[in-house]
């Protein structure tokens, strides 16, 4: 994928990161001449109807909450064919985060003093209200989602299990989608679930930048 370009616009220069759905990848933007982060949807998901739908409802969260500082930006969504190799590419492109996950940032430290998970905490609390204002929830709120720049920014990426919320935003049983150790106990049981849930999964990553550990490993 390096070297290729997307959009005639967006060239691919290094893979950053997997996620459980998306490739994500270091590009530049050469109509305005800035780095920018490309989540590219795997190609085991493309002709998946259901996989597909929900990488575009992921674009469609993210871009609607892209004026907090404490989210992650969308900038573009697209799609290509490559008739040759008979590839379906599905992209997003985003905010290029200098920085690292906070999941890496409490490995590097091991735990964070009170003061700084408390701030990190705040950041989080703020993005996740935001984006509960507009009826969103996210679902899936743990340290591989937060990213932490070198100004010690914390941003919330990866709305790609957030659905509005409606009467019918039911986590299937069999079909639950996430992170089984910063699951809201409904959500795991695949039962309703609404704004408690993030902030159940907020209080889990919070207890982990505190000791270094979840609380429960079962």
């Amino acid at each position: 994928m390096e070297g290729r370009i997307l959009g005639n616009r967006y060239e691919i220069i290094k893979k950053i990161g997997d996620g459980g759905m998306a490739h994500v990848y270091k590009a530049k933007c050469r109509l305005l001449n800035r780095y920018v982060a490309v989540k590219i949807l795997k190609p085991e998901f493309t002709n998946d109807e259901e996989f597909v739908k929900r990488f575009r409802v992921e674009a469609q969260s993210a871009a609607s909450l892209s004026s907090h500082p404490n989210i992650v930006s969308i900038f573009d969504v697209g799609y290509e064919e490559n008739t040759e190799t008979n590839e379906n590419i599905h992209y997003i492109v985003m905010e290029y985060i200098n920085g690292i996950t906070l999941k890496d940032y409490i490995n590097q430290k091991g735990t964070l003093g009170w003061k700084e998970a408390v701030d990190i905490a705040i950041q989080v609390c703020s993005a996740i209200d935001h984006a509960h204002r507009h009826k969103i929830v996210h679902r899936d709120i743990k340290p591989h989602n937060i990213l932490i720049t070198k100004d010690g920014i914390a941003k919330v990426t990866d709305f790609g299990i957030a659905r509005a919320v409606t009467a019918s935003t039911i986590t299937m049983a069999g079909n639950t989608i996430g992170s089984v150790h910063y699951f809201s106990p409904e959500q795991a049981r695949g039962g309703y679930t609404d704004e408690k849930s993030d902030l159940y999964s907020l209080g889990i990553t919070l207890y982990e930048m505190l000791t270094g550990k979840v609380p429960f490993d079962g």
